[in-house]
């Protein structure tokens, strides 16, 4: 199967659900849980949502948990669209498209993507449809933005504007300046400093979350050339940096339980590094880039296209780790080089990952694999990097 029958049936499984659907981390949205007294304790409401995510059952229809529609997935979905509308009208024509079709999608979306927003705040933000009990305990409540849900928004709603012209989403892109600089907490080191996850979590030390805060103020300071989004993104970028391990690798974060190094958020920390050394004109961290790749590449994916989750094992394979090996190599403009483990990883992730129904399995462990089609973290997912891949072929 190629990349353009599979974003065809992808997109139409995706339509069918009206961009909406479950996600790993959504149980609490239960409606039966809410009136027993059990889950207002922490670790019962992190049991319960580990054992939703963990589970090769979906629990979701006995509990009640509703389809959602989750901001980050629909700007995935949105930028997708973005993506294809640049395409030739001979590669749209094989996922059963048009321009005008693209172009619908996108008006469409990122007026719900603004309807979605999290209200309150000083500037532009998101956060996810459900309650959220976070490992350490810590609850985010729903529609609590974060860092990360905010940098795929405005990065979608700023490509919506370059091909609509339309004012709007471009004013609420930047506006998410305020947000980063206003509400999200930060900690000073050294040179640099670190951006908390969200406005509620004042000590977290999540590497990835603050590359993409540094990565949405590169994105303000383009459109605005206010010197305080430049300088503070590049203090974010200064501390990564810095605490980046001698072979090029991060560890997820700065806490003894965070200690761990996986390949979809190493991923993250290059893409984000990528654009701010773009939009910035960061040369210097070049090198850093580049070793960081170099590690990411030796260690993630096997001869035979699997995509492994951790450095150092394998298990659980997971939806995000084929799909942003796309979009990374795609935004690095380093596909050309890599064309053979690519084509070996979308192989696999074919073979073993995809459902005859069009859709994304959400992870596969060594004895089962769990096919539930979560909306943001696997169909959105991998409809973005399909649409990176199909943009990068037309080029």
């Amino acid at each position: 199967m190629n990349h353009s029958t599979t974003t065809k049936n992808l997109i139409s499984f995706l339509d069918s659900e009206s961009f909406k659907g479950w996600d790993p981390y959504d149980g609490l949205n239960s409606k039966l849980i809410s009136k027993i007294g059990l889950f207002k304790i922490p670790i019962i409401r992190l049991i319960f949502i580990q054992a939703f995510k963990k589970s090769p059952i979906n629990l979701r229809k006995i509990f009640m948990v509703p389809k959602g529609s989750n901001p980050k997935g629909v700007a995935l979905c949105l930028n997708a669209f973005c993506n294809l509308h640049s395409c030739s009208e001979s590669v749209l024509n094989e996922i059963g498209l048009t321009k005008s079709d693209c172009y619908k999608y996108i008006v469409k979306l990122s007026d719900r993507l603004i309807q979605l927003s999290s209200k309150g705040y000083k500037g532009s933000c998101w956060g996810y449809d459900f309650d959220w009990q976070a490992r350490l305990l810590f609850l985010f409540p729903k529609n609590t933005p974060n860092i990360v849900c905010t940098a795929y928004s405005i990065e979608a709603l700023i490509n919506s504007y370059k091909i609509t012209n339309n004012q709007r989403y471009l004013d609420y892109a930047i506006s998410s300046g305020d947000f980063v600089l206003k509400d999200i907490n930060r900690k000073t080191y050294g040179n640099g400093h670190i951006f908390s996850y969200s406005p509620l979590d004042g000590n977290n030390t999540v590497y990835n979350a603050s590359l993409m805060g540094a990565k949405i103020l590169a994105h303000c300071y383009k459109y605005t050339g206010h010197s305080k989004y430049k300088k503070n993104s590049e203090d974010a970028v200064a501390y990564c940096i810095d605490i980046q391990n001698q072979d090029g690798s991060w560890y997820y974060g700065g806490l003894k339980v965070q200690k761990w190094i996986d390949s979809y958020h190493t991923a993250y920390n290059l893409e984000s590094l990528n654009v701010c050394k773009e939009l910035l004109s960061l040369s210097t961290i070049n090198n850093s880039i580049e070793k960081g790749l170099k590690f990411y590449m030796d260690n993630f994916f096997l001869d035979d296209g699997t995509p492994k989750y951790y450095h150092d094992k394998i298990y659980p394979i997971d939806i995000h780790s084929p799909a942003q090996l796309f979009v990374l190599l795609c935004r690095l403009n380093k596909l050309k080089q890599n064309r053979k483990i690519v084509d070996k990883v979308s192989s696999w992730t074919y073979k073993y990952m995809l459902s005859k129904k069009g859709y994304f399995y959400y992870q596969k462990n060594r004895f089962y694999t769990i096919k539930i089609p979560y909306f943001r973290w696997s169909q959105a997912f991998m409809l973005n990097a399909l649409s990176y891949l199909l943009k990068a072929e037309n080029e």
